[in-house]
């Protein structure tokens, strides 16, 4: 059984208009998850960074803990400690990292994330 004849060429002009949505979509969640991956590994920086700040809380030091830790962009990476006082058991450090999304056709539709991950440890005497 024969189609009619102005069938000829329907999927090719389907698939051309859905498959820049698709492209568009796929791109989006390899962005999303560029994303989650940062974060996880500015999470694990900020640990490291605690773990050396309850060592020698010297701030070169933490800074070049949580570098260490994570292949992370120095120039995008911001590092703050918590006050440090005799007393005070623990001491903290907060990292603000800003992610870039340079994903092509999807990066120049999304704005940079801000990312932040905090993390204490108790001081060593």
């Amino acid at each position: 059984m024969r189609t009619g004849a102005g069938d000829d060429g329907q999927a090719a002009v389907e698939l051309a208009l859905v498959l820049p949505l698709l492209v568009l979509l796929l791109l989006g969640m390899v962005q999303v998850g560029l994303v989650v991956r940062d974060q996880v590994l500015l999470t694990h920086a900020a640990r490291e960074a605690a773990r050396e700040a309850a060592v020698d809380p010297a701030p070169a030091g933490v800074r070049r803990a949580a570098l260490s830790a994570a292949p992370l962009e120095p120039g995008r990476l911001s590092v703050v400690m918590a006050a440090v006082e005799p007393e005070v058991t623990r001491v903290g450090v907060q990292l603000s990292y800003r992610f870039s999304t340079d994903l092509p056709l999807v990066g120049a539709l999304l704005p940079d994330v801000h990312l932040d991950a905090r993390a204490s440890m108790r001081k060593e005497v």
